[in-house]
């Protein structure tokens, strides 16, 4: 069953990607992207120049598919990022730090569901495919894990170099054990040839800043010239603090409890008041101190002085900006609800989804999607789904002995944009059933209802012959950046869907049925 289920969302990812190439929904911009590749670029180069020519930039969130970055400032390419570096790739070449503990443990990423050293191996793919030099991977807090071993072994045998960093005691605070021959010292040197080394990794804490450090103490050591800086998009440093859109990055890290704050040393250093975040500014005097140990003397007075971050220059309409940010923090509010039903998120993390969309004034009311659903839902007396559309119209989709509300409502929202009336079917019953017939008699399945992904194939064969049913088809793209709501949580399948369409979906946490397994 499984094995049906990846071949058919295989085909499917085929047929969306054809038809996500087109141009999608088009949505109130408030960012110029291509303003921000030129500034994000030439900033850059102008930082190497400052440091004499050699910069290690630690590059936190995402390099690839930043989707919360353009969700909150639309006009943000979701590979913004990767193409600005791609103008510097000349002089770019990219460090993967991976910790070794996350290795061993099989840590995973929430997002894309493999573990943290597929990831590694994902990543590098990704940067080559788009012909960017990856030199290296950095294995640190290194202790003979037998995982990151074998793992180590296997990134050798595919020609890939390798380094090992070792835990330091008392890291960060004591510098006497960190900046020295058993602290830093300890470390491989990694051997880099550009002048931009981007220091990325699977996920939070596998060790960047300190990888950056340390190749700074080996820099000193060998009498050759470089820095330090850090590349965050969020918090925006040059937005208010209370910005709908520096509050969307507190509920994106809810679980991190990440709280975003004026950096005081900027402010002591220039008077000038700007944005940060708790962790950096906790740690800047410690990071400072050692800057000074190692180099000398620091380049900063602040953590906002190490960052490298345009966005904020490029926003040119705050209110598009500040409305996409809100609708940003109200979803985030249900994926936190949903969390905690599953049992994966935590009370803390939901209170301070909760916080925050008080604060900001923000109420279910604010998203149309959701109340339409709901209503229907109340008529129905069974689980619906609603998507609101470009032009404002919400069409609603429920449950039938046929179809999932998800795959009744996607049908109904295609219909509608090609102006197909309601009661035309787009896919016969005789198409239907033997689906159905398929999926429980030969594939074991105990829910007859077609999801999301086996209609839309169900529509593509259908196109063949079918005028209404191609006219829906070609409308798929129309439904990018469209707000969904469904009353129930759907499958893994669906939100796998909906998430290729570009439709930014939230669910009520509730399941559809009382069973206790859910896949």
């Amino acid at each position: 069953m499984y094995s049906q289920r990846r071949n058919i969302c295989a085909a499917l990812s085929l047929l969306i990607e054809k038809a996500m190439c087109e141009k999608g929904k088009v949505m109130k911009q408030g960012f110029d992207n291509d303003k921000y590749l030129q500034m994000q670029s030439q900033h850059i180069r102008e930082r190497i120049d400052r440091f004499g020519g050699k910069l290690y930039l630690e590059f936190g969130g995402k390099l690839f598919d930043d989707f919360h970055a353009s969700r909150v400032l639309p006009g943000f390419a979701p590979d913004s990022k990767i193409n600005m570096l791609m103008q510097l790739k000349d002089q770019a070449e990219i460090v993967i730090v991976i910790n070794a503990s996350d290795i061993e443990q099989n840590k995973i990423r929430g997002d894309l569901g493999i573990t943290y050293d597929l990831d590694v191996l994902r990543l590098i793919d990704a940067f080559r495919g788009k012909g960017l030099y990856v030199g290296s991977v950095v294995l640190t807090r290194f202790g003979d894990q037998p995982s990151a071993v074998a793992f180590e072994k296997k990134l050798e045998s595919l020609d890939i170099r390798t380094y090992r960093h070792y835990s330091i005691e008392g890291y960060p605070s004591d510098l006497e054990k960190i900046v020295c021959e058993e602290g830093f010292g300890r470390n491989d040197y990694i051997e880099t040839t550009r002048s931009l080394v981007v220091v990325t990794a699977p996920g939070p804490g596998s060790g960047k800043m300190a990888t950056c450090l340390s190749q700074l103490y080996h820099d000193e050591k060998n009498g050759i010239k470089s820095g330090y800086a850090k590349f965050e998009t969020f918090p925006i440093w040059n937005l208010p603090l209370l910005h709908p859109v520096n509050l969307a990055y507190e509920a994106a890290t809810a679980d991190l409890a990440d709280v975003n704050m004026i950096d005081p040393y900027h402010l002591e250093a220039y008077s000038q008041t700007t944005v940060n975040y708790n962790r950096d500014v906790e740690i800047f005097p410690v990071l400072n101190a050692m800057l000074e140990r190692i180099l000398g003397t620091s380049p900063y007075k602040s953590p906002t002085d190490m960052g490298v971050n345009m966005a904020g220059y490029c926003i040119y309409d705050d209110e598009a900006v500040r409305a996409a940010a809100n609708q940003e923090m109200i979803r985030r509010w249900y994926t936190a609800r949903c969390e905690k039903r599953k049992g994966t998120g935590t009370d803390a993390a939901l209170e301070k989804c909760e916080l925050l969309m008080k604060q900001s004034k923000l109420t279910v009311a604010d998203r149309p999607c959701v109340q339409a659903a709901l209503d229907k839902a109340e008529l129905t007396q069974s689980p619906c789904a609603a998507i609101e559309l470009e032009d404002g119209r919400i069409v609603t989709g429920k449950t039938s002995s046929l179809l999932g509300a998800s795959a009744a409502c996607l049908l109904n929202a295609l219909k509608a944009e090609a102006g197909i009336d309601d009661n035309v079917l787009l896919i016969s019953p005789a198409v239907i059933e033997p689906i159905q017939t398929l999926k429980t008699e030969y594939l074991g399945n105990h829910n007859p209802r077609l999801h999301t992904d086996e209609i839309l194939v169900a529509l593509s064969i259908c196109a063949a012959t079918d005028g209404n049913a191609r006219r829906a088809l070609e409308c798929l793209p129309r439904l990018k950046n469209c707000e969904a709501h469904s009353t129930v949580l759907l499958a893994p399948v669906d939100n796998s869907i909906f998430r290729k369409l570009g439709i930014h979906l939230t669910c009520e946490p509730r399941y559809q049925s009382k069973k206790l397994f859910h896949y």
